[in-house]
């Protein structure tokens, strides 16, 4: 059986500056763990972590870096990714760091990746529509392929305050009465509350597995776009009329998305790619191996609204884009 990861050994944490690596670094925290988070601009993140977090500089595509990084790691959270990289970005770098990770004998890999079937994708690809899902599934093949054992968890839409998916929601909702709306707003998903996604990312740490394994993660009830707007206007007391439209592509819908809300403009397109498709949860091992019982959309909405309501805020899906330098994208989560 593979040897869980020592209480005092670092877990090294990449993506702590995005929307859920610094939520896992304070879970951590708080669960006596002993962590190091790596990052390119190390001076950005004085204050953000607990006095015990080693904050070490590197980058996921300087081997070097990464490999003193993770001098004496036994496992390391892979949640490197980003909506506005351009290029092959995704692959290169998790390349770098399944090289750094063996050449320094780390034990486990955990990645948090995107829910979705190689059907769909194989059908989107036809209209060129998948690109960014299918970089995320290739990241994955490439950690699972390192030979180091490795939990890829594939998240349905990730719902909390602060959360890409949350605030394009609250932003739409809140400045439109009347919704044109495309027809990804009705694709099926399974929403996730961010307080389930981390709990699944800490049970990692000390799930008994020996060999590489892939876990679709969703939350309890099945829903769609729409019916988050819909249950988020329910909430907050508004009404709100939607009317479907067939013709609206995906690029326009990001051209939409940034004229309506113009912090979206940069990510607005592989955003739109990444919810085209299906993401409901089709193998039900995460819910037989780990505890976490994860809760419905309502639930997670009323979560976030009462979080934004009482302004406890931690991250922003914005926090890694603002700390970047010149290449976006460090864990944008």
């Amino acid at each position: 059986m593979a040897k869980r990861a020592g209480p005092f050994a670092p877990i090294l944490v990449t993506g702590a500056s995005g929307y859920i690596g610094g939520r896992l670094v304070a879970a951590l925290e708080g669960a006596g763990r002993r962590v190091r988070c790596v990052t390119r601009r190390p001076e950005l993140s004085a204050g953000r972590f607990g006095s015990g977090t080693e904050v070490v500089a590197g980058d996921v595509l300087d081997t070097d870096s990464m490999r003193r990084a993770m001098a004496g790691v036994d496992l390391a959270y892979y949640l490197v990714h980003s909506l506005g990289s351009r290029g092959h970005f995704e692959e290169r770098a998790a390349r770098s760091f399944v090289d750094a990770a063996r050449e320094a004998g780390v034990r486990r890999i955990v990645y948090l990746g995107g829910l979705a079937h190689t059907d769909e994708l194989a059908r989107q690809a036809e209209a060129g529509a998948s690109a960014h899902m299918s970089s995320r599934l290739r990241v994955g093949d490439v950690l699972r392929g390192s030979g180091i054992p490795t939990v890829e968890f594939r998240a349905s839409i990730v719902i909390g305050a602060g959360s890409l998916s949350f605030e394009l929601i609250r932003a739409l909702v809140q400045r439109l009465p009347v919704m044109v709306t495309p027809r990804w707003v009705s694709v099926q998903a399974q929403p996730i509350a961010i307080a389930d996604v981390i709990a699944y990312l800490v049970a990692a740490l000390d799930v008994p597995l020996d060999a590489s394994r892939v876990f679709e993660i969703g939350g309890a009830e099945i829903t769609s776009y729409r019916g988050l707007m819909e249950e988020y206007a329910r909430q907050r007391g508004l009404r709100r009329l939607f009317v479907p439209v067939p013709f609206l592509t995906p690029q326009l819908s990001s051209l939409w998305l940034g004229l309506v809300t113009p912090i979206f403009a940069r990510v607005g397109r592989k955003l739109i790619e990444s919810i085209t498709m299906p993401s409901v949860v089709r193998d039900g091992g995460a819910l037989k191996v780990f505890p976490v019982r994860p809760r419905g959309y309502r639930a997670a909405v009323r979560q976030a609204l009462a979080d934004e309501d009482a302004r406890l805020v931690a991250t922003r899906w914005s926090d890694a884009l603002s700390s970047s330098a010149s290449r976006q994208g460090e864990g944008a989560g």
